[in-house]
């Protein structure tokens, strides 16, 4: 991935600051109708908000209660695309949601939002919704029996690895010309009268500075969107009120859940919590606490992830979770239109495209949205941003066109061609398979012109070398961070052994040039990186840099 423009292309239709899901979403738009297009984020593609949320593609079925059918009716539609665009990734999963005894939300409530759901999601291919009687819940969850009268069963998707959403977007955008610099910190808008003409800009790893100049720039940093808009005029008020949400994971307990996920109404408070199943594990969440302070210093506080821990207590009394059973923690700041309502669940997940016109020319800002919704996002931003340019009229086509992994009509027969037709095992292959999807075959080309990169480098997840310098070549990494946390998802493992972070940064050390000096600095960068999130411990002495 290129470190700074074209020397010979600084001048472009729109630039697009912030790499997360909506702002490659937005690129991934722009480009495919062919406009000019620069995407610049701070870190990496998917580092913030994108990576630390609930890892579902779902309707938002509880934003019935607050009457935002039109929001869940968007929600379902793009859930249904993207269990088609992105099969690799968006798995159907089923959820029981448990009709408890003194529950804020009766039965009769529940069952009606249920129907709902199905006569939104008119055109899905998942199965409509049916009711069980208490023993059949029982017979799917340790639920405690003495609350539960009976359950409903529905279903909804999950994407196990939502940075990779991110990044194919971020590839598709590559594909059709756009040009996305990561690690590279936006310095401030270039500002011409009352316009803005572009973007200053500095190569973190390089320390080249930069400026680039567009008809139109496109603020989709998320929660950091206030902060490069201080000083404009018309900007009194802020955009964003962030909510904290804490997710925590767990390893298989007694009545945990088996064969669907549980979305349950806390007892403490009302708020619906979800138990989900998650590689092997149980993701538990999660919060929504207002949030004022400095998003990438979000954390998960102690009496956040007591309140998590105590509720799956009380639904699943056989579960006797404690803090101790705790693999490890996440926390991000959802980027959520400021609203001063006192109850955070009741703001709006609708997006909101803010023309900052007439006040500011040539800016636009991203203001909310949801994971299942960035390519109903990326096609409103960029619809907008072609009538402020003034050309014709083009219309989105992403809705027509798979995510690059996803891209075969029968994606489950080329999943079995390939895993038959590899000598590496099925393990390799259905890793493969899960990350890459029809990509995985480049995977190989690559190990199978280098008998070292055919090595598995993790045994405990089954990772080639060869996924290192593709990560690098093809998929942008420029650090190991990158590598581990969102190409190869070795990271989201709480037993990744320090060996493993070790040999992935002596393979770019090989094969992309690093020094010794650099493979340790970035090991090191790796576990301060780790710990921040508590995912897992890299602490003991690495070995990176020591091969010849």
């Amino acid at each position: 991935m290129a470190t700074r423009p074209d020397r010979g292309q600084v001048q472009f239709d729109v630039i697009v600051l912030g790499g997360g899901i909506n702002g490659s979403a937005i690129a991934r738009d722009a480009a495919m109708r062919g406009l000019t297009v620069l995407l610049v984020e701070k870190d990496d593609i998917s580092s913030a908000t994108s990576a630390w949320n609930s890892r579902l593609i779902h309707g938002g079925i509880r934003y019935l209660e607050y009457y935002e059918m039109d929001l869940v009716r968007e929600s379902l539609r793009e859930r249904e695309w993207l269990l088609h665009a992105a099969p690799h990734l968006v798995k159907p999963l089923p959820f029981m949601m448990p009709f408890l005894k003194g529950a804020k939300r009766p039965p009769v409530m529940l069952r009606a939002g249920h129907v709902l759901y199905d006569v939104l999601s008119f055109d899905k291919s998942l199965p409509h919704h049916r009711l069980y009687k208490k023993s059949k819940a029982l017979a799917k969850a340790g639920i405690d029996p003495a609350r539960l009268k009976g359950a409903a069963l529905f279903y909804d998707a999950q994407v196990d690895f939502a940075e990779r959403l991110s990044v194919e977007n971020m590839l598709s955008a590559r594909e059709h010309g756009a040009q996305v610099l990561i690690h590279t910190t936006a310095n401030r808008l270039v500002i011409e009268g009352n316009r803005v003409a572009g973007v200053e800009y500095t190569d973190q790893i390089s320390g080249w500075t930069t400026t680039a100049r567009a008809k139109v720039t496109v603020n989709a940093t998320g929660p950091w969107a206030d902060e490069l808009l201080e000083g404009l005029p018309g900007h009194a008020q802020s955009l964003i009120g962030g909510t904290k949400g804490t997710h925590i994971v767990v390893d298989p307990f007694p009545g945990a859940p088996q064969g669907c996920a549980v979305y349950f109404e806390a007892k403490s408070d009302g708020r619906p919590v979800f138990l989900i199943p998650w590689r092997g594990r149980y993701l538990i969440g999660c919060t929504d606490i207002r949030y004022h302070g400095d998003a990438d210093a979000a954390r998960g506080d102690d009496s956040e992830i007591g309140y998590l821990v105590s509720e799956v207590n009380l639904l699943i009394p056989a579960a006797q979770l404690t803090r101790e059973s705790i693999r490890f923690t996440y926390c991000g700041v959802r980027p959520l239109a400021f609203d001063p309502d006192d109850n955070p669940a009741r703001i709006t997940r609708h997006h909101i495209v803010k023309d900052h016109a007439p006040d500011v020319e040539g800016l636009i800002t991203i203001v909310g949205g949801k994971l299942t919704t960035f390519r109903s996002l990326g096609q409103d931003a960029v619809d907008k941003v072609v009538k402020k340019l003034g050309v014709r009229k083009r219309r989105s086509p992403t809705r027509r066109e798979s995510l690059p992994g996803g891209r075969n009509s029968d994606y489950a027969a080329f999943a079995e061609s390939f895993k038959s037709s590899i000598d590496f095992g099925d393990r390799v292959a259905t890793r493969l398979l899960s990350i890459y999807g029809v990509r995985a075959p480049e995977v190989l080309a690559l190990a199978r012109q280098d008998r070292e990169l055919a090595r598995v480098f993790d045994e405990h997840n089954g990772a080639l070398a060869a996924e290192v310098v593709y990560a690098i070549r093809t998929e942008g990494a420029r650090t190991l961070t990158d590598v581990i946390m969102r190409r190869t998802m070795l990271g989201l493992d709480p037993d990744l052994p320090i060996e493993s972070v070790d040999a992935a940064a002596n393979i770019m050390a090989r094969h992309e040039g690093w020094g010794r000096g650099r493979a340790a600095k970035e090991v090191e960068a790796y576990a301060e990186y780790a710990s921040r999130f508590r995912l897992t411990d890299v602490s003991r002495k690495s070995k990176a840099g020591s091969a010849d």
